[in-house]
């Protein structure tokens, strides 16, 4: 594939140019055996991405292989929650003649009470889970029940065990042995709760630092008769995730707010546009939704991550951060940022997780197409599944520092126009990245809780595309010496603006230092409402303040450009601002300048403005419109210029997200001062109008109306539509075709509900001619008459698209 440098949408300079269309990653190729893999290859991904997990001893026994065989039915094509008897099956005798002699203890069957109605999946709080298998979290007990040939004598042996990898080893935590009523190893032991004739009950402590991940589950007896052993069956497959509820787990979150909303929360919101105008939309992570928690594992395995790695929360985030994209390693999702979506799906138009993950799961091909907010996502999706408390952050004016300067530098010619082929350094409007917490037993105290996980690739870690886990403390202390990746995330939030002018004898000089530039604000959704959470705070030292401004000295001391702040030049005493305007997409906008002059003489500023559309990621297109003018400002006095700007002159420069930027430089007559100032506005999209038409419970059929008025004058052709809501509507297509300029349409939908209590169902709507256009509606569910969920596919395949004629148009 091309340079992921040649995407001239997303990366410094690279101006923009009318875009080539893209090729997608190839199919990845089939995972060679463990031998051939070590053979083909220099260092593996373990030794470049984590010192500490290449370390391994012996052959490359717990590698994990691609999952071919059961991919597509996730766990084995079996529907969830359809009430199932225990397993019973023919065992063998241990000693492996297969004879079943008399006397001995026989397990004719298991019952792991994995109903989401059990005790274990609700006290353990997997009772979401679109799955009847069992869903355990370390570190907490579970029951289950043995069903014998015979009553269970003082004299048997019983002895539990779980597998996991293909050659389980007992010293890797893949092989897990437990004697019941005798104390295992790491915090596993089992124990008899109820002995009632031919029946066993047991009660099962896991350990809190067990692997994480999918396990086979066999029962050992021992008796004077001889030793049995119960045959794997897949009805007792175990699945066990980390434990944020579990003090002893180094993933525990001691407050139950935050548990339920950065794990069991299945919807929420992410921010994007401009500090000044912040535009939010909802999305599905739809954690709990069928084969979702086999695509995270399968991600894991893809990579091939040692099953012995995959109890450290460090080393799985570290390893989903490199595996959400598709650079390296044919991750789940392509990232494009060129503006040309026509061979995969335009990230605006995404509304969840759950068709990438899925259609990563059935087809083992890397999904097209994602940007930021599409990598944050997913990741929360994936954590939050595994049982990481995860959250999605929003950081607006967030810098990209290429060259680790920890500055972001900015070149103008000798009239202070941008030089952009030298402005590799871009600040991106906004970047959406992930907090998850977790202790940090790697680093020294004082570095546990939120992390920063970044599966946006932006520039490579040990090689490869990956970010974090990093510390926020440290992010927020400047310390860019601790790992992971603290320099380039310390740059996005907290680093400075430096303006360089190029003089006549060719040199570059410091006219300008914006210290408040960058990571303006930074926010979350809020704990258990749709509110705005702003968290800056725990990221940065209050700006100006004597901490802050020591944290990016310090921090760029540590940088390729240590003595940059030597060269600052004096105070200014005129000052500029840019008024933010509320600009809709398809009409006319004004750009308004405020000069102000706060010295106690007359000033004469000659002041340019240059107009250009950016993407989001602050590479930016030829200046389309500029204006320049002299102003005389009085002591004290100040002065608006505006410059109008119709839609005709910005329509054919547009690029997603309906993004501009405006370039204000500026020259004070009378003592030199040189003005810089960068401000970005975005034009604001309509919304889709959601109206839920009757009642919703669970199993019956229900209708939603959607309605949409085009903002443009113009035709949008090819217009698709997409609905998707966990516990409602599984992910689905609807092709509607043309709708004309200024027109209005309405379509209706039907749906099932499957899972009862407060859901989400979220819309969205894309054309070549329109994007970034979502709607969202509160469905409040109720159960149906016999309780419980009705899970079923009826929603719709989410690769499938459906042409849908509209129900009704009107015009402007």
């Amino acid at each position: 594939m091309n340079s992921p440098r040649s995407d001239v949408g997303r990366w410094g300079g690279n101006p923009w140019q009318p875009p080539a269309t893209p090729s997608p990653e190839p199919e990845p190729e089939p995972e060679p055996d463990r031998r051939s893999r070590r053979r083909g290859r220099g260092r593996s991904f373990w030794a470049r991405c984590c010192g500490c997990c290449s370390c391994r001893s012996g052959a490359d026994d717990d590698w994990g292989t691609e999952p071919h065989r059961d991919r597509g039915s996730g766990s084995g094509g079996r529907r969830p929650d359809s009430r199932r008897p225990p397993s019973r099956g023919g065992g063998v005798n241990a000693a492996g003649d297969g004879a079943i002699r008399e006397g001995m203890l026989v397990v004719t069957g298991v019952d792991l009470l994995c109903s989401r109605s059990d005790q274990n999946r609700r006290e353990h709080h997997t009772d979401e889970f679109e799955y009847d298998e069992l869903i355990l979290r370390r570190g907490q007990p579970f029951c289950l029940v043995l069903f014998l040939s015979r009553p269970y004598e003082s004299s048997d042996r019983i002895i539990l065990e779980l597998h996991i990898g293909n050659n389980p080893e007992v010293g890797k935590g893949t092989h897990v042995i437990i004697p019941v009523g005798k104390g295992g190893s790491g915090g596993w032991k089992a124990q008899v709760t109820k002995s009632s004739g031919q029946n066993l009950n047991l009660r099962v402590h896991t350990s809190p630092s067990a692997i994480i991940g999918k396990f086979q589950f066999t029962v050992r007896t021992h008796s004077e008769a001889g030793e049995f052993l119960l045959p794997f069956d897949p009805l007792n497959e175990i699945y066990i995730l980390f434990n944020p509820w579990c003090s002893e787990d180094i993933v525990y979150v001691d407050r139950e707010d935050w548990r339920q909303e950065y794990v069991l929360n299945e919807c929420g919101r992410i921010y994007y546009g401009t500090e000044a105008q912040i535009g939010e939309r909802t999305w599905n992570y739809g954690q709990f939704d069928h084969g979702v928690l086999d695509a995270c594992l399968y991600i894991l395995d893809r990579r091939g991550m040692p099953y012995g790695g995959r109890g450290d929360p460090v080393s799985v985030s570290r390893v989903i951060s490199a595996m959400v994209n598709s650079l390296d390693d044919n991750g789940v999702l392509i990232g494009n940022w060129s503006g040309d979506y026509s061979r995969g799906t335009n990230p605006s138009a995404w509304v969840g997780s759950v068709e990438i993950l899925l259609s990563y799961l059935r087809t083992g091909s890397s999904v097209p197409y994602g940007q930021c907010w599409v990598f944050a996502g997913v990741t929360t999706t994936v954590l939050r599944c595994l049982g990481l408390a995860t959250r999605t952050v929003t950081n607006f004016n967030s810098a990209h520092d290429t060259d680790t300067s920890l500055t972001m530098d900015i070149y103008f010619d000798e009239n202070m126009k941008p030089l952009e082929h030298l402005n590799s350094d871009s600040v991106w409007n906004f970047h959406v990245w992930n907090d998850c917490w977790m202790k940090r037993p790697d680093l020294p105290s004082g570095f546990d809780g939120w992390q920063v996980v970044d599966a946006t690739p932006q520039e490579t870690s040990s090689g490869i595309f990956c970010c974090g886990p990093c510390s926020v403390e440290s992010i927020k202390n400047g310390l860019v010496y601790m790992k992971y990746d603290t320099p380039f995330i310390f740059a996005e939030v907290n680093s400075d603006k430096v303006y360089w002018q190029r003089q006549e004898d060719g040199s570059f000089k410091i006219v300008y230092v914006e210290e408040k530039a960058i990571g303006t604000l930074i926010i979350t959704k809020a704990i258990g409402s749709n509110m705005r959470d702003d968290i800056t705070h725990i990221y940065k030292h209050p700006e100006g303040s004597e901490a802050e401004r020591k944290a990016v000295e310090t921090a760029a001391a540590h940088g390729s450009k240590p003595n940059v702040y030597a060269t600052r030049d004096s105070a200014e005493d005129v000052t500029v601002q840019v008024e933010a305007q509320d600009a809709v997409m398809g009409q006319d906008l004004t750009v308004c300048v405020v000069l102000t002059n706060r010295g106690s003489s007359s000033r004469t500023v000659k002041l340019h403005l240059y107009l250009s559309v950016t993407f989001y990621t602050g590479v930016t297109g030829s200046v389309f419109k500029d204006n320049k003018k002299e102003v005389v400002l009085a002591p004290g006095a100040s002065e608006r210029v505006t410059m109008p700007v119709a839609y005709k002159e910005y329509k054919p420069h547009l690029v997603d997200q309906g993004a501009m930027l405006l370039n204000v430089s500026g020259h004070v007559k009378e003592n030199g001062q040189v003005l810089a100032k960068q401000h970005t506005f975005r034009l604001r999209t309509p919304d889709l109008s959601l109206t839920l038409l009757g009642a919703a419970v669970v199993g019956q059929e229900c209708e939603v109306q959607i309605v949409f008025k085009n903002p443009l004058p113009v035709t949008l052709t090819s217009v698709v539509f997409r609905l998707e809501g966990s516990g409602l509507q599984r992910p689905k297509i609807l092709n509607v075709g043309d709708i004309g300029g200024n027109e209005t349409v309405t379509l209706r939908q039907t749906f099932v509900p499957v899972r009862p209590g407060p859901r989400q169902l979220i819309a969205s709507l894309d054309s070549p001619q329109l994007s970034q256009v979502h709607g969202v509606i509160q469905v409040d569910v109720a159960p149906a008459s016999g309780g419980g969920g009705v899970f079923s596919d009826a929603g719709g395949d989410s690769h499938s698209g459906e042409t849908i004629p509209m129900a009704s148009r009107g015009g402007a």
